[in-house]
C-alpha cells in the first residue's frame, strides 16, 4: 500500500492550489475523498483513492497523465497498428503506456487525447458523461438551411440515428464549404457517414476541440501534457449525468 499522505498535500502536488488554498477549500467542504466530505488532517492514498473538488476528480494520483496530440491526417488511433503504420502513440510517448481517448479516422486529424487515466478515458467517450467533440468540416458543394438542419435534427445512418448539437456554416471556398459541428458522440467516421447521407463527400475533417480542450499552437505530430486545472476543467465541463 502506498504511504498515506494529508489530502491538502495531494491537491498542491497535482498543480491545482497552493496547500494554504487547498486547506481553505477543504474548510469550505468542497473536498471529498471517495465521495466523502474531508476534513483537515485526513489522509489519501493517491493511487488507489479519488478526491474529488465539487464533485469533479482531482488528478492527484502522479503516475497518471494526460497528453493532447495534434493527430495528422494518415496516423492511426490506436496503440499498435498490425500493419506497421505510425500510430498516435508513436507520435507522442512510445516509451510510456499511454492509450488514445476515443478514436480519429486515419484520413482525418485534430486533436486527440493520449492517457493512462482509465477513468478519464471512460468520461470522455462514453456519451452519458456530456463532454462534447467540435469539428470543421470542408465538404465539396454547398448546401442548403435544410440540409445543415437536417445534421441536427438527425439523420439515418446503418447503426442508428445521428446527430449534431450545434451545426452552422463557417466559411466558402469556391463551391466547397467549411461547416463547424459540435457532436456528443464519436461513432466511427460518424460525421463523414452523415454527410455522405446528405449526398456530399468531406474533403477534410479536423476536431478542434474535446469540451473545453483547445489549443490553436499545436502543429500536426506536436503534443503537450495537460495540467491539472485543464483536466478538471475537462471533466467538469460534461453534463455531469452518469457515476
Amino acid at each position: 500500500m502506498a504511504d498515506l499522505i494529508r489530502v491538502q498535500k495531494a491537491i498542491s502536488g497535482a498543480g491545482l492550489m497552493s496547500r494554504r488554498a487547498a486547506e481553505d477549500t477543504i474548510r469550505q467542504g468542497r473536498i471529498a475523498i471517495d465521495g466523502v466530505e474531508a476534513v483537515l488532517g485526513d489522509r489519501v492514498d493517491v493511487t488507489t483513492q479519488q478526491v474529488t473538488l465539487d464533485g469533479v476528480p482531482i488528478p492527484v494520483n502522479p503516475d497518471l497523465e494526460t497528453h493532447l496530440l495534434y493527430k495528422p491526417a494518415g496516423v492511426i488511433s490506436s496503440a499498435s497498428d498490425p500493419q506497421g503504420r505510425r500510430t498516435v502513440v508513436d507520435l507522442v510517448a512510445p516509451d510510456l503506456r499511454l492509450y488514445p481517448v476515443g478514436r480519429l479516422d486515419y484520413e482525418s486529424e485534430g486533436l486527440i487525447l493520449l492517457t493512462n487515466d482509465g477513468d478519464l478515458a471512460n468520461r470522455v467517450t462514453h456519451p452519458r458523461y456530456g463532454i462534447v467533440k467540435k469539428y470543421v468540416a470542408l465538404i465539396k458543394g454547398n448546401p442548403g438551411k435544410g440540409e445543415i438542419r437536417r445534421l441536427m435534427e438527425g439523420i439515418d445512418l446503418d447503426d442508428g440515428p445521428a446527430s449534431a448539437l450545434s451545426a452552422q456554416v463557417v466559411g466558402r471556398q469556391g463551391e466547397a464549404t467549411l461547416i463547424e459541428l459540435t457532436m456528443g458522440e464519436g461513432r466511427n467516421r460518424e460525421v463523414r457517414r452523415m454527410f455522405e447521407a446528405l449526398g456530399f463527400e468531406v474533403s477534410s475533417l479536423v476536431r478542434t476541440a474535446i469540451g473545453p480542450i483547445t489549443d490553436r499552437s499545436l502543429k500536426p505530430g506536436q503534443s503537450r501534457q495537460l495540467s491539472a486545472a485543464e483536466i478538471r476543467d475537462l471533466l467538469a465541463s460534461g453534463t455531469g449525468v452518469g457515476p
